[in-house]
């Protein structure tokens, strides 16, 4: 469990990391047989690119890192719920496990929406772990659109 926590508090770094750049605090890591594989957050605004998600960029920088496309063995930590698009990358790639923070009831794709990896369609779905440092990363999320509303 210790490792866990490590692992999602690198992620609520990042999405404080997001949140500096004006981005939507969402941070993401990739973790390998307890080795970080790859971290990020949010970079939509900077990149002017809609699928620059945190979890899209972990899993291209981890493909690249390893130099193949699916990551059978990874797991994912996120500080908030994926969405349609980024669960279908996870299922994509293979990803072992998913563990996210906080829950988001009208974006999310995982426990809410369409519950991408429920669906017949999903080739692949990890076995998702939720509500780990949801509080925090609720909070991060909060916080930063407090400011701008």
């Amino acid at each position: 469990m210790a490792e866990t926590s490590r692992f999602m508090d690198l992620a609520l770094s990042e999405a404080r990391l997001a949140a500096a750049r004006g981005e939507v605090p969402v941070g993401a890591v990739l973790v390998v047989n307890g080795k970080i594989i790859a971290s990020a957050g949010n970079r939509t605004r900077e990149r002017n690119d809609v699928t620059a998600h945190a979890e899209i960029e972990v899993i291209r920088e981890a493909a690249s890192a390893i130099g193949a496309e699916r990551l059978g063995g990874a797991d994912l930590y996120v500080t908030l719920e994926p969405c349609t698009m980024c669960a279908a990358a996870i299922s994509f790639a293979r990803l072992r496990r998913l563990y996210y923070g906080a829950e988001d009831p009208k974006g999310g794709g995982v426990d809410n929406g369409v519950r991408f990896f429920n669906q017949p369609t999903c080739h692949h779905a990890p076995d998702v772990y939720s509500g780990l440092s949801g509080r925090s990363a609720a909070e991060i999320l909060k916080e930063f659109f407090a400011v701008r509303r």
